[in-house]
């Protein structure tokens, strides 16, 4: 019986992995990675396989969605495969998908687990983590027109009272990352339409740059002003906090994003 081991990379650079993922990958037969459903920017391939002693398969979204992760399958039918994953392996519905196509054809799998974006950018921004409602994706406009989801999901949770993470569109294979900056302009476009109020110039935000990267950047401040904020190169995430704070949340958003003072006016 074959074993395929899904190991989460991390959140920045080869460096990342955890031991227990790199025991794995170093014993498998074969090795597979994705990185078109996010960005590891510091990532360098090659001395990812200087570290594991072994080559590395890039595949593609047409790998694992059209052809179902059939290559990536029929090897660990017989051998051990080890798949490489940024972030946290089990975040992306696709590989959920393909963990259960394995199981169903009788092929053993465990899941390595990485440091994630979702838990990570919570606490970079000092919110806390059970207050945060839906999570939510903003994706670049198809046909002219932007879907309106994104900004429904952040006036619910703002109904709630809750924070809402907005991860924001990745298309690798057109080296395309959309910015806090293109995200916020999305939402405020479907604000003039909806006229909610839920997404305004006005609004709290919280952008962040490189989580885990050494050049970080975490900036709380409203959207007016981060929409003049340089960030800096991918990949971005997006907060859009709850109408009213914990004190302990308005202090962290001071102290370690630079929001403005005046936040403290949020505090219930």
């Amino acid at each position: 019986m074959g074993e395929l081991v899904f190991v989460g990379l991390g959140l920045f650079d080869e460096s990342d992995v955890s031991l227990r993922g790199l025991e794995d990958v170093k014993t498998a037969d074969y090795v597979f990675a994705e990185f078109y459903t996010s960005l590891m920017a510091g990532l360098s391939i090659k001395k990812l396989e200087e570290k594991i002693g072994k080559k590395i398969t890039i595949v593609t979204r047409k790998t694992l969605e059209e052809e179902n992760g059939e290559s990536i399958l029929r090897k660990a039918e017989t051998s051990k495969v080890a798949f490489l994953v940024a972030g946290d392996p089990m975040i992306a519905t696709t590989h959920v998908d393909i963990r259960i196509r394995a199981q169903k054809r009788g092929i053993r799998t465990r899941v390595v687990h990485g440091a994630s974006i979702v838990s990570a950018a919570m606490g970079a921004s000092g919110l806390q983590n059970y207050r945060f409602g839906r999570s939510v994706t903003v994706a670049y406009p198809e046909g002219g027109a932007a879907s309106e989801t994104p900004y429904n999901v952040v006036a619910e949770n703002k109904t709630r009272n809750l924070h809402t993470l907005c991860f924001l569109d990745v298309k690798a294979e057109k080296n395309q990352f959309m910015s806090v900056k293109e995200a916020l302009e999305i939402l405020l476009s479907t604000e003039k339409k909806k006229q909610q109020h839920a997404v305004t110039v006005d609004s709290l935000a919280v952008g962040l740059a490189r989580v885990g990267a050494l050049d970080e950047v975490v900036k709380a401040d409203t959207i007016k002003a981060l929409l003049g904020f340089d960030f800096g190169g991918p990949p971005h995430i997006l907060i859009l906090p709850a109408p009213k704070l914990h004190f302990m949340e308005a202090e962290a958003l001071i102290y370690l994003s630079g929001a403005p003072q005046r936040i403290n006016e949020m505090v219930e």
